[in-house]
C-alpha cells in the first residue's frame, strides 16, 4: 500500500505516537467528558478580524513547522468562540509541551472557560461539541486541509460539495486509510489498519486454539453461522467475507465496542465495480470515537454506525447498507450450541500470532476521542443490546438482562424480548420475529440514539 503523507511516513509515525501518549491519561486527559462548566463572559476582541484571518491561516497550513505563539495569543484575542474549533483541532497534534500551553491558554481566553476545566484536546472538543459551538465560516476549508496534511488519500471525501458530514465532529483516528486494492487485500499495509478478505476458517474442532471464556462475534445467514474472534477483531476491525451464499462486512469499532455486519452484493440502480459488491474498509477518520469506514470502489465515506454513506456516489444515490444482526456471545457457549460453527483460523495470512488482548487496558477509563456530552442514564462503556423497531428505540443493559435470563426472569419491555440464543442475546418481537441488533458501548448507542429508551429490570 502506498501511504502518501505531506508529512512523510517517519512524521505520520511520530505523530501517531504523540495521539497515543495523550490518550494514556494525566491530568490534561479527563477518564470522561466534562462539558458542564460554568464560563465567563470572553473579552473584547483587541485583534482586527483582518490579523485574525491571516493568523489562522497560517496556522492551520503550516502547523508542521511549528506554531507561532503570538498568533495563537491573536486568536485567542479575536473575541470570537467559533474560532476555539481551530485552537482545539490544533491542539491534537500538540499534546505537550509550550505550544500545548499556548493552545490551552487561547482556548480558554476565547470560550470563557476556567483554568479548573479538564485541558487538553479531547476535553476541550468534548466542550466544544456539547454546547454546539458553531463552525466557523472558512471551517470546512481550513479543517479538511489540516486533515490533508496527515494523508492525502482522504482528498476524495474532502471534495465531495454533497458530503453529508459535520466536519467539527470528524478526528484522525491516528492510522492511514486502508486503500490497498482489492487483489492485494491480505498483504500488510503499513500504518493502516488492515481489513482481512476471506479469512481462513476452522471447524469447531481446530478451534481449541481460543479459549471458551473469549468473546467472539457471530453472524448467520440462510443457516450458516462464523465466529470473529474479538481479538482478532481488535487488529484488523473490518472482514469482508461470505457467508450462506451472501457477501458481508463485519466491522468492529474497537473504541465504541461495537461489532456491526452489513449485506455488500446489492449494489444500488447506477453503480458499478470490478468485483460485482462493495468493498469495505478502514478510512483512518473517527465522528464523536466511531470509525468511519468507507466503500473502497467508489471511495465513498459511511456513518459505520448507521451503515448511510456521507460522501461519494453511493452519498448520491442515498445509500444505505442493509443491516445483519452480529451476536456477542462465549466461544465455549457458542460451541456447544452450535457444533457446525465455523471459527476464523487463528493463522490468517497477515500475522503470525494474535495475542489474546492486543488492546489491553486502553479503554478502562474511558473514551481516549472526543464525544461531547454523554447521557448520563447509564455508565459511559457499559455493554447494551441495541434495538430500533417499528418507531421504538430501545437499549437493553448486557449484564442485567443476562443475569434476568440466568435467574429466569423476562426481559420484555415495549413488545420487544430479548432471550439468550447460542450465548448470544437476541431480540424478538412479541409474534416471534427476529429483530437486527447490535452490542455497543452506551456512550455510542446514546449519541446516534438519543431518544432512546432503557429497559430496566427493577
Amino acid at each position: 500500500m502506498r501511504v502518501s503523507s505531506r508529512l512523510g511516513l517517519a512524521t505520520l509515525a511520530v505523530t501517531a505516537a504523540l495521539i497515543a501518549a495523550a490518550c494514556t491519561g494525566g491530568d490534561d486527559d479527563p477518564a470522561s467528558p466534562t462539558p458542564d462548566v460554568t464560563t465567563t463572559q470572553p473579552p473584547a476582541p483587541t485583534t482586527p478580524p483582518e490579523q485574525v484571518a491571516e493568523d489562522i491561516e497560517v496556522l492551520m497550513a503550516a502547523f508542521n513547522r511549528g506554531l507561532n505563539p503570538d498568533r495563537i495569543e491573536r486568536v485567542g484575542n479575536s473575541g470570537d468562540v467559533t474560532h476555539a474549533w481551530y485552537l482545539a483541532d490544533l491542539m491534537q497534534f500538540f499534546p505537550r509541551g509550550q505550544t500545548a500551553e499556548d493552545l490551552n491558554d487561547a482556548w480558554r481566553q476565547l470560550t470563557g472557560v476556567p483554568r479548573e476545566h479538564p485541558r487538553g484536546w479531547q476535553a476541550s472538543t468534548d466542550y466544544l461539541i456539547a454546547n454546539d459551538i458553531p463552525a466557523p465560516a472558512d471551517y470546512f476549508r481550513l479543517k479538511t486541509g489540516l486533515l490533508g496534511f496527515v494523508g492525502n488519500d482522504w482528498d476524495p471525501f474532502f471534495d465531495d460539495p454533497n458530503a453529508d458530514v459535520d466536519w467539527r465532529l470528524v478526528s484522525w483516528g491516528g492510522v492511514a486509510i486502508d486503500d490497498r486494492p482489492v487483489e492485494d487485500a491480505n498483504r500488510p499495509c503499513g500504518n493502516c489498519i488492515p481489513a482481512l478478505n476471506d479469512p481462513p476458517l476452522t471447524d469447531v474442532a481446530g478451534g481449541d486454539w481460543y479459549p471458551d471464556d473469549r468473546t467472539v462475534f457471530t453472524v448467520e445467514v440462510n443457516g450458516e453461522i462464523r465466529a470473529y474472534p474479538k481479538n482478532i477483531m481488535e487488529v484488523h476491525e473490518m472482514v469482508n467475507d461470505t457467508i450462506g451464499g451472501r457477501r458481508i462486512a463485519l466491522a468492529y469499532c474497537t473504541l465504541c465496542g461495537t461489532a456491526q455486519a452489513f449485506f455488500t452484493d446489492q449494489l444500488p440502480e447506477g453503480i458499478e465495480t470490478s468485483t460485482g459488491t462493495l468493498e469495505l474498509r478502514t478510512s483512518g477518520l473517527l465522528s464523536r470515537s466511531n470509525k468511519l469506514m468507507f466503500e473502497l470502489h467508489t471511495f465513498s465515506l459511511f456513518d459505520t454506525f448507521r451503515g448511510r454513506a456521507l460522501t461519494g456516489p453511493l452519498h448520491d444515490v442515498g445509500f444505505e447498507l442493509e443491516h445483519v444482526s452480529v451476536g456477542t456471545a462465549d466461544w465455549g457457549d457458542l460451541k456447544e450450541a452450535r457444533p457446525d460453527a465455523m471459527i476464523v483460523n487463528q493463522n490468517t495470512g497477515q500475522l503470525g500470532v494474535y495475542p489474546l488482548d492486543p488492546l489491553g487496558d486502553r479503554d478502562d477509563n474511558g473514551p481516549i476521542f472526543p464525544v461531547g456530552d454523554v447521557d448520563p442514564r447509564l455508565l459511559i462503556q457499559e455493554q447494551v443490546l441495541g434495538v430500533s423497531h417499528d418507531g421504538i428505540t430501545v437499549a437493553f443493559p448486557e449484564a442485567a438482562a443476562r443475569f434476568a435470563i440466568a435467574t429466569g426472569q423476562p426481559v420484555e419491555f415495549r413488545g420487544i424480548t430479548v432471550r439468550l440464543d447460542s450465548g448470544a442475546l437476541i431480540a424478538e418481537t412479541s409474534e416471534g420475529e427476529r429483530i437486527t441488533t447490535h452490542q455497543s458501548f452506551w456512550f455510542a448507542w446514546s449519541q446516534f440514539n438519543p431518544d432512546t429508551e432503557i429497559w430496566d429490570p427493577a
